[in-house]
């Protein structure tokens, strides 16, 4: 689907960048103002240009002050009673796994990999290749502007070895064992929706991190791509990153305990000359890695562990099955022996840093997209999402009011009001999530290709924002007669629970 003038999560767009004035605040709250010119505003009706009522500073990015982008500006406005301040735990440990079970077993975007069977069927895996690898019926140019012909896309279909998949086949199994991008087709080259466009690359669906337990359906006809289903999705994946192994080794390390939960944005581990393939890992927020058994006073490649955290990482063996191999995280490294509690203080600060991170379609740059940024905020406190927006939008596992086609209308006008901290709003393609209220007005934050507000003169204003940014909710606009609220596709509350 292609939108105006907005760069989304799995949607394409162009964008536009106006020089925009710096305006004085007026004697009213800006974000007051903001609801006074947008409160009950008609869909067709001139809508306010943003200028009119909300001071845009220098930097260009409207209702934006430097005390916004600090965690401890938004902590500090949770609720109050008396000299504390409220900040319950939304969800228990026992709570959070019910709904991850609810996830799992209603959410059809999830695979349950233990009820795999034993045996794969040829349709289904058919099935499964077929719903994802779809050969472009548009034209497609490579990253320096030239056409991909149509030799290049035949090659790719070829690749898929649709017609080399058995009758049945026994399921395989295996671990990820470092960062690894999740593909549409079984190729790492790189294609575009338009000539000159090198950030939107149309054949990368996600990214797995080392650890994640995969099951093993195809392969490539060239034998270097594995077609694999993870928990939350299912694509290509370069062989070298997959180590194989029985599904006892599989699933026993994924329930090991004790662990680490990375609770940072990003950590590396130590590096090592000694052990290069634990060296300088990249793992994720939210990824929980087992701890190794070693002795306290002996060095763990090549270096006393008393400073560190010493994790059991998969390796991958020349003959491609897996082995483990003990690797540091350094203490500062930000981690934790458990998930974090479920609380909006934690859901501000673990949002926070990732904050300035460049946007990255499909977890490309090493970084995330919209709805991995949210899925990885949550998962550092033990919930699990669905990979892509269109289906977090309407999970049935979660508590989520959604909206008719029609855009506008009271209920999306009604639902704003009952935002909460930690709410993530959904519009095509996109998803942010809620940090708090200035005079009464919703801000987000959210990692974003784009962004858009009307300008003094009434013509759109692009910000261009390109990562993860904080924004006032009301003036964003959708195209230039449609705020984001209007286009509002559904509001979930993560911790609400499912109406079973």
């Amino acid at each position: 689907m292609r939108l105006p003038l907005l760069h989304l999560n799995r949607v394409r767009s162009d964008r536009a960048r106006s020089p925009v004035p710096a305006l004085a605040a007026a004697s009213l709250g800006a974000a007051a103002l903001l609801l006074l010119a947008f409160a009950g505003a008609p869909l067709h009706a001139r809508q306010p240009h943003a200028a009119d009522w909300m001071p845009v500073p220098v930097h260009g990015v409207i209702g934006i002050e430097q005390q916004h982008l600090t965690p401890r500006f938004w902590i500090d406005r949770l609720e109050q009673t008396g000299s504390e301040r409220v900040d319950p735990v939304l969800l228990d440990r026992a709570g959070i796994a019910a709904q991850n079970d609810r996830l799992q077993r209603l959410d059809g975007s999830m695979y349950d990999l233990r009820a795999v069977p034993a045996e794969l069927d040829q349709a289904r895996v058919r099935g499964w290749i077929e719903a994802l690898s779809k050969r472009p019926t548009s034209e497609r140019w490579d990253v320096d502007g030239v056409p991909v012909p149509a030799a290049t896309l035949d090659a790719m279909v070829d690749n898929l070895a649709l017609n080399a998949i058995p009758q049945t086949r026994p399921t395989g199994y295996g671990l990820v064992v470092r960062r690894a991008a999740l593909r549409g087709f079984p190729t790492a080259q790189r294609m575009f929706s338009r000539r000159g466009e090198t950030d939107i690359d149309r054949l990368q669906e996600s990214a797995l991190f080392p650890g994640t337990p995969v099951l093993i359906a195809h392969e490539s006809a060239d034998g270097d791509w594995l077609f694999v289903l993870s928990p939350r999705y299912a694509a290509w994946i370069e062989r070298a990153h997959v180590a194989e192994g029985s599904r006892e080794e599989v699933f026993g390390y994924a329930d090991q305990a004790p662990y680490r939960v990375i609770t940072g944005a990003t950590e590396r581990t130590v590096y090592t000359r000694e052990a290069p393939r634990v060296s300088q890992l990249q793992l994720e927020m939210g990824v929980r890695v087992p701890l190794a058994e070693v002795a306290p006073d002996e060095p763990v490649n090549g270096q006393h562990p008393y400073t560190s955290h010493v994790l059991k990482l998969p390796v991958r063996e020349p003959d491609g099955s897996v082995a483990f191999s003990p690797a540091l995280l350094p203490r500062r490294a930000d981690s934790a022996a458990d998930y974090l509690p479920l609380t909006p203080a934690n859901l501000i600060g673990q949002g926070f840093k990732f904050l300035g991170e460049r946007y990255g379609w499909g977890h490309a740059y090493d970084a995330r997209d919209c709805s991995g940024f949210v899925s990885e905020v949550y998962r550092s406190m033990g919930v699990q999402l669905p990979r892509n927006t269109s289906d977090q939008a309407v999970s049935p596992a979660f508590d989520h009011t959604t909206f008719g086609d029609a855009p506008g209308g009271a209920a999306r006008e009604a639902a704003v009001a009952e935002l909460q901290v930690g709410d993530l709003v959904y519009i095509p393609g996109h998803v942010m999530m809620v940090i708090g209220h200035v005079d009464g007005a919703p801000y987000v934050i959210h990692d974003t290709n784009g962004g858009n507000y009307l300008g003094a003169d009434g013509s759109l204003v692009g910000m261009q924002l390109n990562g993860v940014a904080v924004t006032p909710l009301l003036p964003m606009m959708f195209n230039e007669r449609e705020r984001y609220v209007d286009r509002m596709t559904s509001v979930v509350r993560v911790h609400g629970g499912a109406r079973e």
